[in-house]
């Protein structure tokens, strides 16, 4: 088998990633980088150039960004039932909530937590429109069902709902109760709670 090798930091994005290994149940091995030191080393560079984690080798295979990270996971290992059938309809909303989650709520939550704040007579120039409108949107696909698309449980919710729950937890997001509820839901699962005990070992080093 093709080993799985996880560039991260337990304080990081890498998380995600993380949680997401967990929920496909295949091996996988952690290589923990220092922000200041190893993620700028040349040899990281050279599969990052960014510098940044959470990066993804699996074989010559080398993925950055946790949605990408995410998406390429649940294709790689489709028995895991992360994500709808190519060209089903399913995966076309899978799509749909999988970028909202890297474009408008990763720009919102930024912008807000940054102190930025976008005019409102500006705020047909950004792709976001405002922190509102994201919340607006949340709350609407998820009063629906229990998951983005509806009852099954896919890779949008462990990208999506991360940034959620970190956003609920950093006070970047307007909370909800829908939100609230569905956060709870997610991290409950066994995958979220082994990644978690294995992230936050790690910071007690």
């Amino acid at each position: 088998m093709t080993e799985l090798v996880l560039y991260s930091n337990p304080m990081s994005r890498g998380r995600i990633a993380r949680w997401m290994l967990e929920e496909i149940g295949q091996p996988y091995r952690v290589e923990v980088l220092d922000y200041r030191t190893t993620m700028k080393a040349p040899e990281y560079l050279a599969i990052n150039p960014m510098g940044k984690v959470p990066a993804l080798v699996h074989g010559d295979a080398i993925v950055t960004e946790c949605a990408a990270i995410c998406a390429y996971l649940a294709d790689a290992f489709p028995a895991a039932g992360l994500a709808p059938a190519p060209g089903s309809k399913e995966r076309a909303a899978y799509y749909r909530w999988l970028f909202f989650g890297a474009g408008p709520i990763e720009a919102a939550v930024t912008t807000k937590a940054l102190g930025m704040v976008v005019p409102p007579e500006k705020r047909g120039t950004v792709g976001w429109g405002s922190i509102e409108d994201v919340v607006g949107a949340l709350d609407g696909v998820l009063s629906k069902g229990p998951y983005f698309l509806g009852e099954t449980f896919s890779a949008v919710d462990v990208y999506v709902g991360s940034a959620i729950g970190w956003g609920l937890l950093f006070g970047t997001l307007p909370s909800s109760e829908i939100m609230k509820s569905y956060v709870a839901r997610i991290q409950a699962r066994p995958a979220a709670l082994r990644a978690k005990e294995l992230d936050d070992a790690l910071v007690k080093k």
